[in-house]
């Protein structure tokens, strides 16, 4: 039987309550996720004290296409971050136009000490193909890219598979601003062509020098093995995969498992996800 890690850090959690909603044109609202953790207190009781969690990464919680609600979070995220040393903070930004104002609003708290990430994700619409971008939005972009860059920033972005968010449309994005920022492509790919395309374009981007990094949260069935297996083989990429929950929006216990059930994987490799690559990339911070 795996043994458990001596402890575990969470590189990816969300924090805020939202609402129940009509997914996919549903006759009534829906919680999917059954909880949520609205503030830091029950964020604390509900996640970090139920699984034994030393230390987390929050960001605002989202999944319901009210682009106001997830800016507004970031006030839960800062006061988790500010009140607890235990929490470190995600800021929740946007690449669309239409989000310009609220972006730079955020952007404005890139420089706090507790703030070490950036958030976005392409579900509530654009693309990350840098290729596809308009004047505007490659301008608000660069504002986020040049941040992260000043500040030692890791940005976060949802991948799955298909759509915008596909992998495949993040390519040109960590090739144009991948050796600039360290770019944490969250769930490894999302799905299982997510999965396929990612591991080897990722092993080679970190042998190019590109700073990119990913979790296996979501990661089905092979995925997880597939990658320690070939970061194990090659003695690439290590250091650059985190233990991420995603919680509530996935099961802990199954992302923990998930990867400490991996057979023939050092021991070594798996504290490395769990909890060392966390306080060597964010306690390491220029």
């Amino acid at each position: 039987m795996p043994t458990h890690p001596k402890k575990i850090i969470d590189a990816h959690c969300h924090i805020g309550e939202i609402p129940p909603w009509k997914y996919y044109d549903l006759e009534h609202p829906v919680k999917p996720t059954v909880y949520d953790f609205p503030d830091t207190k029950s964020f604390l009781k509900g996640h970090m004290e139920e699984f034994k969690v030393e230390r987390a990464l929050v960001m605002s919680n989202y999944g319901v296409p009210v682009h106001e609600l997830s800016f507004d979070l970031n006030e839960v995220v800062m006061d988790a971050a500010t009140s607890n040393d235990r929490i470190l903070a995600a800021i929740w930004v946007s690449f669309l136009p239409r989000n310009a104002e609220m972006t730079r609003k955020a952007l404005k708290l890139a420089g706090e000490s507790r703030v070490v990430a950036l958030k976005t994700t392409f579900l509530l619409g654009g693309n990350p193909d840098p290729n596809s971008w308009d004047e505007e939005t490659t301008a608000l972009a660069d504002e986020c890219f040049d941040l992260c860059e000043k500040h030692d920033l890791m940005f976060h972005f949802h991948t799955s598979p298909g759509g915008n968010s596909d992998f495949g449309n993040f390519v040109p994005l960590v090739e144009k601003y991948g050796k600039r920022c360290k770019i944490y492509l969250v769930h490894m790919g999302g799905g299982v062509s997510g999965h396929i395309k990612l591991v080897p374009k990722f092993l080679e981007w970190v042998q190019q020098g590109y700073k990119v990094y990913t979790d296996t949260s979501w990661a089905v069935g092979f995925g997880a093995r597939w990658l320690l297996t070939e970061i194990e083989r090659t003695g690439v990429g290590g250091d650059r995969v985190f233990f991420g929950s995603d919680e509530p929006w996935s099961d802990f216990d199954s992302e923990y498992w998930k990867l400490n059930g991996v057979r023939g994987i050092s021991q070594e490799l798996k504290d490395n996800v769990f909890w060392r690559n966390f306080e060597t990339v964010y306690d390491g911070r220029g």
